[in-house]
């Protein structure tokens, strides 16, 4: 069981996700606004966000702004269409994973339990790469001394790259390692959480010298980096 804030202005699908879900066994709590959302994150400090990207006043762009700038609660974001504008802004504004609409509370309910799992899961051993140390006992990432806030998603990212250092990983490799289900190739959510990553761990995100791109492949963590 999760507690889930389900964020959707639609009072009939919200009604119908939000049972679905409870059938599940999940703790939900509901709202309609970007501003009752936000009310709620304080108040009910949930394990993970459902949030709709198109929602009155505040929006759902900036909702996920202002979640993922007070920490690294996970988010999945509602989108009507399967646009890649709507899409890649919702990634980048921070969100972990999406579904399009209409989504069955089943399935939802997989993506949900998928990414806490990914949230619990443990690796063994240390490693310092550079400036860059990982402790995969304690789940933390420091960068020239400093801790870096990761969530759940750009963790595992990290974890997985950085596995087998220079290794190239394909963008589909890293689907099925790190979200753990089928994306029927779409490399968008890859995409944009490595920029999400190489904004946190890179001194200069626009020249990585940690996560490194293979053109037209996929990426490379890099042991030693110059």
């Amino acid at each position: 069981m999760a507690r889930i804030l389900l964020v959707e202005d639609d009072p009939s699908l919200r009604r119908g996700l939000s049972m679905g879900l409870r059938r599940q066994g999940h703790q939900l709590h509901e709202a309609g606004t970007g501003e009752e959302a936000l009310d709620l994150l304080r108040a009910a400090v949930p394990e993970i966000v459902v949030l709709d990207l198109m929602l009155p006043g505040i929006d759902g762009f900036e909702v996920a702004r202002r979640i993922r700038s007070a920490g690294s609660t996970p988010i999945i974001m509602l989108t009507a269409r399967d646009d890649d504008l709507d899409i890649v802004s919702g990634l980048e504004a921070g969100a972990d994973d999406y579904v399009v609409k209409p989504i069955r509370p089943r399935v939802l309910d997989a993506r949900i339990r998928a990414i806490l799992r990914r949230a619990e899961r443990v690796a063994s051993g240390a490693e310092i790469y550079g400036d860059l140390a990982i402790d995969r006992d304690a789940l933390t990432v420091t960068r020239a001394g400093q801790e870096v806030v990761l969530t759940p998603t750009e963790l595992r990212m990290l974890l997985e790259l950085s596995r087998s250092p220079g290794v190239v990983m394909s963008r589909q490799h890293l689907l099925q390692a790190v979200w753990e289900h089928d994306f029927l190739g779409d490399s968008r959510i890859v995409d944009a959480c490595v920029q999400r990553l190489r904004a946190k761990i890179e001194p200069n995100p626009a020249q990585p010298v940690h996560v490194r791109t293979v053109r037209t492949f996929g990426y490379r963590f890099q042991a030693d980096p110059r």
